[in-house]
């Protein structure tokens, strides 16, 4: 469950196995690119260490001209012995260049195509998880959305699977580096002097057992500080969404207010674990500077006291000992930020796999009914629902509609109208009782072959950014892909469920049609327009059941009465159930159902209700005073 401010901390609850590990995993799918990768910038660490050998080299070889093999002669690279004459030196450097231009066009090689497929194996990886993720999200139930808020979900989608490419792309490769780095100059180091390598890698385990404290104490900072970025995309999502009831009560104050709160929390946490994180590296500065003076201090005493210039180290590997240093020591100061990198996108794994684990609470049974046609004929049988703990909103309905009825439902907000009608398609399951469809428990249907029939048309309709064709597709997939690809009969077809909703007529008259754009949950349209619109996406599936929650509310009289001749027209043949605030709208319904506190409290046709007195005819007589002049209700 979220919290109150649209968090996702409770999906890491779902996490099946560690996050990290479930992170590799999609890894597997590219591992030949990988494993391409991985050995390629192993082979270019390896060659970045030949540069200071062949100083040493030239250092001991040529310029003080020691006898000194060194490891370049033990691995026959280059001739023992000393380098006497002009002529045997100029040879020697020669040998020296070939080496180094062959290590740095390895290097140049390796380097290019270790980084090109690592980095795009991470970027696959991202949009994998992403599309993957986005997927899961969609299939969803209804339940999970009232939970949770938009905010939270695009931090995840957003912030969160971008944080994981970073670093699958960035410290995937660090730790290649520090691998490779350190076990290379480790092994040189060794090679020329046991006591100095000992002393130089000292720092490792304990850079390494301080990194392992570091992750467990900076983790629920870094949890905490993932939940505060949620709440803040949550409210400036809500305030960004709200900006016209901002603007209509001049509440810009008070919504600084709340936004600069989360902003103020938001900073203090960050600043909080910068402090944990600042310390953390600065001791290990600290400690590698300790190393390198008492490296400096044991190889020069050593030259001091050696006897006749026998120091146990040569001028030249010694200079090679402090190159390799400032090598070793910046992967492995790299450690405490890969670790710090490592809680980031461990706190972000959590919240992607526990959002993947959380399974939809409406699902297709093993064996689901897929009919090959559905008449349209709906049962309620003893139905009840409540939403989580809350107490029920429909309570103990029984309603028996024969396919092609229409059926009106009426009664005050609240009542459970709409929620009972969320049951048919299974929006959501019901607590006890039943709702068939065709005499088979809708539980028992495959969802398509359920919401195929079922088409929806609310109150508040949601449009999507783009024209007026595409939003009306919507309602039909091979309408939708025809629309996509210019197909001239999807547009036909869009067209003659505008004509059928009563939308042609403004549509054609908008500034590029119905290629029109309508903006961000269809803006530039009115309320009528938007509810119209969606009419017409409705009727392009062809429903055998449909159901008008409020679908005319924000229309005026006359396009209410075009509408409903449509209507009429269209629902003919279909199972319909109109919501109705205004009662003119289902008094021609085959029946009309009122419904109380969640419960039917009455039904009947228009002329029955009236006569009985009950619920249905205080409302209708309620609005008929509320009507002009002149109007006579009984006659709408």
């Amino acid at each position: 469950m979220a919290d109150d401010h649209g968090g996702f901390e409770g999906v890491r609850e779902n996490v099946d196995g560690h996050p990290m590990v479930n992170l590799l995993a999609y890894a597997t799918a590219y591992w030949p690119r990988l494993f391409v990768g991985i050995l390629s910038a192993f082979v270019t660490r390896f060659a970045r260490l030949v540069p200071p050998i062949i100083v040493a080299a030239a250092i001991d070889r040529v310029v003080l001209s020691s006898g000194e093999p060194g490891l370049l002669t033990t691995v026959g690279l280059l001739p023992p012995g000393r380098i006497t004459g002009e002529a045997a030196k100029i040879d020697f450097l020669q040998r020296l260049v070939v080496i180094a231009a062959i290590a740095y066009l390895v290097r140049s090689v390796t380097r290019f195509t270790s980084r090109y497929l690592l980095q795009s194996t991470a970027q696959k990886i991202q949009r994998d998880l992403r599309n993957d993720t986005y997927d899961h999200l969609q299939h969803l139930s209804l339940d999970f959305f009232t939970d949770h808020q938009t905010g939270g979900m695009m931090s995840i989608l957003n912030s969160d699977i971008n944080r994981l490419e970073s670093f699958l792309n960035t410290e995937f490769r660090q730790l290649i580096r520090v691998v490779a780095t350190v076990g290379g100059i480790a092994a040189v180091l060794y090679w020329h002097s046991p006591t100095l390598a000992l002393i130089a890698l000292a720092p490792v385990p304990i850079i390494g057992v301080a990194s392992g404290y570091f992750l467990t104490w900076i983790e629920p900072r870094y949890r905490s500080i993932r939940q505060t970025v949620s709440r803040l995309n949550t409210r400036l999502d809500n305030n960004l969404s709200g900006a016209p009831v901002i603007k209509a009560f001049d509440r810009y104050d008070f919504e600084r207010r709340r936004v600069t709160d989360q902003s103020q929390r938001y900073h203090d946490e960050k600043v909080a674990a910068l402090r944990i994180r600042r310390a953390f590296f600065a001791g290990l500065r600290l400690l590698t500077g300790v190393v390198f003076v008492g490296i400096l201090y044991v190889a020069g005493m050593d030259f001091i006291t050696s006897a006749d210039g026998e120091a146990a180290l040569q001028t030249g590997t010694f200079a090679l000992f402090f190159l390799y240093l400032r090598r070793l020591y910046s992967p492995m100061r790299r450690v405490g930020k890969s670790a710090n990198k490592y809680q980031l996108a461990k706190s972000s794994a959590e919240r992607v796999f526990g959002l993947l684990g959380r399974e939809p609470t409406i699902t297709d049974p093993e064996d689901p009914y897929n009919p090959e046609a559905v008449d349209g004929a709906v049962t309620f049988d003893d139905v009840t629902f409540a939403y989580g703990d809350e107490p029920p909103v429909v309570r103990g309905v029984d309603l028996d509609v024969p396919a092609g009825a229409t059926v009106g439902l009426a009664g005050r907000t609240g009542a459970g109208k709409s929620t009972l009608l969320k049951l048919l398609p299974r929006f959501y399951d019901v607590d006890a009782g039943s709702v068939r469809v065709d005499g088979v428990d809708v539980r028992e249907y495959r969802l398509r072959a359920l919401r195929d029939a079922v088409a929806v048309v609310e109150q508040q309709p949601y449009l999507f950014s783009g024209t007026v064709a595409e939003n009306v597709a919507y309602g039909d997939r091979e309408v939708l892909d025809g629309e996509e690809s210019g197909d001239p009969d999807a547009r036909e077809r869009v067209r003659a469920a505008t004509v059928a909703a009563e939308a042609h007529e403004f549509v054609a008259d908008l500034p590029d049609g119905y290629d029109t754009r309508i903006g961000e949950r269809g803006i530039k349209l009115s309320g009528g327009q938007r509810q119209r619109i969606a009419i017409a996406r409705a009727l392009l599936n062809d429903p055998e059941i449909i159901i008008f929650d409020e679908a005319t509310s924000d229309v005026d009289t006359e396009t209410e009465e075009r509408i409903q001749e449509s209507i009429e027209r269209l629902v003919a043949d279909r199972t319909a159930f109109v919501i109705a605030h205004r009662l003119s709208t289902i008094k021609d319904a085959d029946r009309i159902v009122v419904m109380d506190d969640g419960r039917v409290v009455e039904q009947g046709s228009h002329d029955e209700l009236l006569a009985g007195g009950g619920d249905y005819a205080d409302l209708w007589h309620a609005q008929a005073d509320e009507r002009p002049v002149g109007t006579n209700a009984l006659d709408d």
